[in-house]
């Protein structure tokens, strides 16, 4: 736990940028605007297949924005909390990081806040509606246990993605140039999330869905949501306990952040 007085060091870093960020308030305006496009386009994208197919992976167009909406709003909301952990590669490239772990607060939550991404709150915003209006149309039977799932699932995915961002960026404590190497799975992992995976097939949906877990994202939620079965085979209880996978996931992100930290050598500049 966190000693009061890094928790005020940490809250300062915090209204700084807030500051820094909104001094030039059309500039933030436009930024938040903008940033809704990304998250718009998977959703639309959504109405584009369904244009043409009935069905997609089992599901309708309402069951399916579920799917699509518990990864827009987790995915966005994560991006914007931990998603600039990435820049870590620029940091140990240049030796920034050195000046990082003088400082005696622990290294993750100043990367963190440092260059916290506040414009990409709309986004965030934006991916919560389209999830709350997906599961206000999709006829959804409400019971206390779905109630308490449909509020858990999201946060347990933002958890999760949370963890893949802290994996992916910390490969650059050995491979500094890993950028694109991360992207195939932080956002690789939201596009393969925003479909039910009954779509992808072989070798692709089993190293994606099943090794590294991001079927029990999304998809295992939302059918557990829905009251459907599943197409491949699982029990229905799995949707149920899908949530539990952001567990594993941020134990190893922690691990592997540990160990890059251990690994990481000064540059001596």
């Amino acid at each position: 736990m966190a000693e009061p007085g890094a928790l005020r060091a940490y809250w300062a870093m915090l209204r700084g940028q807030a500051r820094s960020q909104t001094a030039y308030r059309l500039s933030f305006g436009i930024d938040l605007v903008s940033n809704v496009g990304a998250t718009a386009l998977d959703v639309f994208t959504v109405f584009v297949l369904f244009g043409v197919t009935r069905v997609l992976g089992g599901l309708d167009l309402r069951e399916a924005l579920v799917v699509t909406g518990l990864t827009a709003c987790a995915f966005a909301t994560a991006d914007m909390l931990v998603g600039n952990i990435e820049r870590i590669s620029l940091y140990v490239r240049t030796g920034r990081f050195d000046a990082v772990l003088v400082r005696p607060l622990r290294a993750l939550p100043q990367l963190v806040l440092l260059d916290l991404p506040l414009h990409k709150l709309s986004r965030a915003a934006f991916g919560t509606a389209v999830y709350a209006v997906a599961l206000a149309a999709a006829g959804i039977a409400w019971t206390p246990g779905r109630a308490l799932l449909a509020v858990v699932a999201p946060a347990a995915a933002v958890v999760f993605f949370g963890a893949v961002f802290v994996v992916t960026a910390s490969v650059a404590f050995w491979w500094t140039e890993s950028g694109e190497f991360g992207n195939a799975f932080t956002y690789g992992g939201r596009d393969f999330t925003s479909y039910p995976i009954s779509v992808y097939s072989g070798w692709f949906r089993n190293a994606f869905a099943y090794a590294l877990g991001f079927a029990f994202v999304s998809y295992y939620p939302a059918l557990a949501l829905l009251g459907k079965a599943d197409p491949i085979g699982l029990p229905g209880w799995v949707g149920w306990l899908a949530p539990a996978v952001a567990l594993p996931a941020a134990a190893v992100a922690a691990l592997i952040w540990r160990q890059g930290l251990r690994h990481y050598t000064s540059t001596g500049s």
